[in-house]
């Protein structure tokens, strides 16, 4: 608060007596800063945004309006440049040409400025590299559909090669935000709700990129997700617990598994205090428990908000001093706050510039591992032929979309029998821009260059289709926002003169009001947007068998579609934004030449008012007597069909396990069907008696596992009693003694038939009788793990991540 009307206080920010997490350095790093004007050490802490215009992050306009224009790039980088900001991924540029004038800006930088570093170049990557003419590969919530590392890190290797080939140094991506409220706009960049299956998918992409040469930066630390009611950048009221227990641990794997180099703040407060001036997540857990050594850059204006959104700084030099107490060490997308405003608090002693000097000591560090300091840094020949949607790049897109793409439904009319006379109907059908997620390029940047090509090859539903069968319509019906039912008419038509109607619905990817989901694009409801409803229902009442495709970003509340009372859909197929090999991956699934295998990320939601839901649930926090409202999903986390069937037998498990140690769960897994298909084999546990209240069911481990028909696989987990871990009341990590069931199943909800359902014991009974809502899946009987020994506390040696060994039964 001012003291004075109309005037602010100019608050100290002073460095600790012993400023924490001094980066440990090289001689070359250390003699190079030692010879740094203030100057020269701010320049190498912001970015330069070259190219302006569209919209592609928060405040956009407003916030870099100050910027100087790109014709004075000799007087804006007089003093060096620490980032080039999206040189690729702002506009649409030939790669090629820009690669020319990188490389030749890069020699300037070198030869013009008094000590010679070039530019750290960064770029979006998150559905592939956010660039015209290269490939969009599927959202991150297909990853976590796919279920498979490998896949993903083989995608994210080839991402980054195509990003090293450019001159692009840092990715800013995976996104590691655990989903808890699908009303939330960007839920299409996470991969999952499950924090494990977030972290080792999010690690496999971690792994892949920097493999290339390419920096990771892990997004949004942290609890950007939790944010209330799922509003962007709305306050986090999550407590400790909950964030040690879900948000944390994806990050804390990809830092000490990954070997991350980079992470991003979020914007949203925790209990009030905005992570980009919190030191006990930007220091305290991310760098002095974890080990973190690289860099923490901002996200986009994050530190300018601490003034004009948070209300915690007076100015922008006080935003920038609280960000750089906190740890946070480059200021992106521009040096808004990180350059004058902060060198005058520096000179007049209100910031002391050790502070300063820690953030360019691990940003010198990050360029010296990245080779910018090298004399021939810059010096070979940019590429004058890049194919960034090459043959290898097509062929992983296609593996990773027909990996995701989840069978909610089916009453036989799948895979689609030949021939027959197939309508394609509805919003998503024939427009390829709906297979793409919000950080794809065509819809986040080329939206606005409406009279440009999208730059690579992509089939829509309706083309893919058409080329796979001798006999396809189409009716577009509606569109995907809006009221108009004008062409509910010929849909119809098309519909009642089909063998079968395949009805593609669902979302349109876009930012800040440009679509139904994406950045900004938050929503009160969770039925499908404008009147999609009413089409397939339309065409439901036809009579012909209705196949419907949603292609979203997003779970909706379709428990109509799938269990409602009524003529309904003949199958449901979920695809999560699949990228540019989605249509020909629907196809292929659609028509049997692919068998589905994905599994939800994410659970199914009921309705809006059920939210925030998670599987991860204690007793309370799912359906029982106490309550008149059920939040039960209409299809469980984990949940998909296939064309065939699985079973699973004989399962063992260790009967002891150390508290400190690891125990090992087998079970065989049968392929009963008469097609081949994949499995997801997920490994369950539960906690029956902790300390503090524990989910009711919890994934320990999975495996993705092809079986021929009739083949039997026994997969065996080598499990770490981390998997077993809790917050204690002291808010310590802990593994508790105590017993554990542990079992296998097709999904989460899947319980053994002897397990009670009634949570209160019989204490209380609802006089309203609720509905009990049974999803078919797969379970093994719960075997009972006894944890022995004393309370372990888990320590950074402790091995996070599960063992899985696959061999012929």
């Amino acid at each position: 608060m001012s003291d004075t009307p109309g005037t602010a206080t100019q608050h100290v920010v002073p460095a600790a007596p012993v400023l924490p997490a001094v980066p440990v350095v090289s001689e070359r790093v250390r003699d190079l800063h030692a010879r740094m004007t203030l100057e020269e050490k701010l320049a190498q802490l912001v970015g330069y945004w070259l190219d302006q215009n569209g919209t592609v992050a928060p405040m956009q306009s407003e916030m870099a309006s100050g910027q100087k224009d790109s014709g004075q790039l000799a007087e804006i980088t007089r003093h060096g440049l620490g980032h080039y900001t999206r040189v690729y991924g702002t506009r649409p540029v030939e790669p090629a040409e820009r690669a020319a004038w990188l490389w030749a800006e890069q020699r300037r930088l070198k030869r013009e400025t008094r000590l010679g570093i070039p530019a750290l170049v960064h770029e979006e990557c998150l559905t592939g590299l956010a660039a015209w003419q290269a490939a969009s590969y599927p959202t991150p919530l297909a990853w976590g559909a796919a279920f498979d590392p490998e896949l993903v890190h083989e995608a994210a290797r080839a991402i980054g090669d195509s990003m090293r080939e450019l001159g692009i140094h840092q990715g800013l991506a995976p996104v590691l935000d655990v989903v808890g409220d699908p009303r939330w706009g960007r839920v299409d960049e996470c991969i999952g709700e499950d924090p494990y299956l977030v972290g080792t998918v999010g690690t496999a992409y971690v792994r892949g990129l920097q493999e290339a040469g390419v920096h990771a930066t892990l997004k949004h630390f942290v609890g950007y997700s939790a944010s209330a009611a799922g509003r962007n950048h709305a306050p986090v009221h999550a407590g400790p617990r909950e964030l040690a227990e879900i948000y944390l641990p994806p990050f804390e794997m990809a830092v000490r598994d990954g070997g991350v180099r980079s992470v991003m703040n979020s914007y949203a407060d925790v209990d009030g205090v905005p992570v980009a001036a919190d030191p006990h997540y930007l220091t305290e857990i991310l760098r002095e428990q974890w080990g973190f050594d690289g860099v923490v850059v901002a996200d986009y204006f994050a530190v300018a908000f601490l003034q004009v959104m948070h209300g915690v700084a007076a100015d922008r030099g006080e935003a920038a001093a609280l960000a750089l107490a906190a740890g946070l060490d480059i200021e992106l997308p521009t040096g808004d706050a990180f350059l004058e405003p902060l060198a005058e608090r520096v000179r007049a002693g209100l910031t002391d510039e050790a502070l300063v000097d820690r953030a360019v000591l691990r940003a010198l560090a990050q360029k010296e591992d990245l080779g910018l300091l090298e004399p021939d840094a810059f010096e070979d020949e940019p590429p004058t032929e890049i194919d960034l949607d090459s043959p290898r790049h097509r062929d992983l897109a296609l593996r990773l979309a027909r990996e995701s793409v989840v069978l909610l439904s089916n009453d036989g009319v799948l895979p689609l029998a030949q021939p027959r006379r197939v309508a394609v109907v509805g919003p998503n059908a024939a427009r390829p821009e709906a297979l793409m997620g919000c950080y794809s390029f065509a819809n986040h940047v080329l939206a606005h260059h409406p009279d440009l090509p999208l730059g690579f090859e992509i089939s829509s539903v309706h083309e893919a289709l058409a080329a796979a069968l001798p006999d396809v319509t189409f009716a577009e019906g509606c569109a995907v926002e809006g009221d108009d039912t004008s062409g509910f008419a010929a849909a119809v038509a098309a519909a009642t003169d089909a063998d079968v109607a395949v009805v593609v619905v669902g979302d349109q990817a876009g930012l800040f009001g440009r679509g139904t989901v994406g950045e900004g694009n938050d929503v009160q409801s969770l039925e499908l947007p404008g009147v999609q409803r009413q089409l397939v229902e339309a065409l439901v009442a036809t009579g012909t068998p209705v196949v419907m495709v949603m292609l979203t970003g997003r779970p909706y509340a379709i428990g109509w579609a799938l269990d409602g009372e009524g003529p309904r859909p003949a199958a449901v197929l979920q695809a999560f934004f699949p990228g540019e090999r989605g249509g020909d991956a629907i196809a292929e699934v659609l028509t049997g030449a692919a068998n589905p295998s994905g599994r939800l990320p994410v659970s199914l939601p009921r309705a809006a008012g059920a939210q925030p839901f998670r599987y991860l649930h204690p007793i309370l926090g799912g359906r029982s007597d106490v309550t008149s409202t059920d939040p039960t999903p209409v299809r469980p986390f984990g949940f998909g069909l296939s064309y065939t069937s699985f079973a699973y037998d004989d399962l063992q498990v260790d009967p002891t396990v150390d508290s400190a140690g690891e125990f090992a769960a087998s079970v065989t897994v049968t392929n009963t069907g008469d097609v081949a298909g994949a499995d997801v084999v997920q490994l369950y546990g539960r906690d029956l008696v902790g300390s503090v209240v524990r989910p009711v069911s919890q994934l320990l481990g999975y495996a993705r596992v092809e079986l021929a028909p009739g083949q039997s696989r026994r997969v065996t987990f080598r499990v770490p009693t981390t998997r077993l871990a809790l917050v204690d009341r002291r808010l310590v990590r802990v593994v508790e003694p105590g017993d554990v069931q542990v079992w296998v199943a097709s999904h989460a909800a899947v319980t053994d038939p002897g397990d009670v359902a009634d949570a209160t014991g019989g204490a209380i009974s609802s006089a309203r009788e609720m509905t009990r809502h049974t999803v078919p899946g797969q379970s093994t009987p719960h075997a009972v793990l006894q944890v022995t020994g004393a309370v372990h506390e888990i320590t950074a040696e402790d091995r996070r991540i599960v063992d899985v060994e696959v061999s012929d039964a």
